[in-house]
């Protein structure tokens, strides 16, 4: 038996996840901080300033994972245990994330192992994503009666497809490591330019 209570439990439960892993970022510039020895705060920021640079990256990218996650939840008011299943996998890789995160930050992003894991990571946590709405739309019970007809799975294959898009720079060309993730900028004209063209190729022909 699905009660609310144990809805509340598995979105709280979640958002705890998500801001452990997301406070975890953090760690390792504060040990940097305790390491200011001879130095000035902004030679120390000009000497990990990879260290910076990857935290914020990863810090916006769980934040946006997290604010997807929340829009999603917002428009069920149940779950079963297919969805329950698969939103465990989504927190594991948002709770690893800071792993290859400080991979990065250690050892640069010249590497196309370091930076593929790190983008992997990030294409596990679409996968996720995409898998749990798949299952909200093959069951209407846990829609949210507002909701009933309004959810699509187009945005989440959008960004999914990107996604896998950068992994794929990643791997034929490494040297410019995370700067692929800038493809994830098209995610709102790539979506926009789907819906223009969906209504034309479903329209009946005359």
């Amino acid at each position: 038996m699905r009660t609310e209570r144990g809805f509340d439990r598995l979105v709280n439960f979640s958002d705890a996840v998500v801001a452990i892993a997301i406070t975890l970022l953090i760690l390792p510039l504060v040990d940097t901080a305790t390491e200011l020895k001879g130095m000035t705060v902004i030679e120390l920021l000009q000497n990990d300033g990879l260290k910076l640079l990857v935290f914020v990256i990863s810090f916006a990218v769980i934040g946006r994972f997290w604010l997807a996650h929340h829009q999603m939840y917002e428009r069920v008011v149940g779950y079963n245990m297919p969805m329950l299943w698969v939103n465990l996998l989504w927190l594991l890789s948002i709770v690893f994330l800071p792993f290859p995160t400080e991979l990065i930050a250690s050892t640069g992003y010249d590497s196309a192992t370091t930076s593929a894991l790190y983008v992997g990571t990030m294409v596990l946590t679409s996968a996720a994503a995409t898998w749990q709405m798949a299952i909200i739309l093959r069951n209407p019970d846990l829609q949210a009666p507002a909701a009933r007809g309004q959810l699509t799975l187009q945005p989440s294959l959008v960004s999914l497809g990107l996604m896998l898009a950068a992994f794929v720079f990643v791997l034929l060309f490494p040297r410019l490591g995370l700067w692929w993730l800038l493809l994830l900028v098209l995610s709102g004209p790539v979506q926009l330019l789907v819906r223009r063209i969906r209504p034309q190729t479903s329209a009946p022909a005359a």
